[in-house]
């Protein structure tokens, strides 16, 4: 830490204590300030596993489903019908993943 004195301002003196940031440091401080953390229950947390044991299995149902389309699709020879299956299982993983973190974010917010 360093000590110093600053310029005498309408007669007073004032003592300015300085300490060299790393830009990490200081990153982490206008973030705390522009998005304050929030403290996680352990009810809020035992919340967020259920979501996320709800939508692995979700994910889980619907991937063995289309995956044995696919497999059908493929025995058949029909490959336009795979790909767009694919397509699909991809879709559907995704959107799966957005409801889970939004369902999660209104439980961190407190609105779950």
């Amino acid at each position: 830490m360093v000590v110093r004195k600053a310029d005498t301002l309408h007669g007073l003196t004032k003592t300015l204590n300085t300490t060299m940031k790393s830009a990490y440091e200081l990153a982490m401080e206008r973030l705390e300030k522009s998005s304050p953390t929030q403290k996680v229950t352990a009810a809020k947390k035992a919340e967020i596993a259920e979501l996320e044991t709800v939508y692995k299995a979700k994910k889980a149902e619907r991937e063995v489903f289309l995956k044995d389309q696919i497999a059908k699709a493929e025995a058949k020879q029909e490959f336009h019908d795979v790909a767009e299956l694919e397509q699909q299982l991809t879709r559907d993983l995704r959107k799966l993943d957005n409801e889970l973190e939004e369902k999660k974010e209104k439980v961190r917010a407190g609105k779950g």
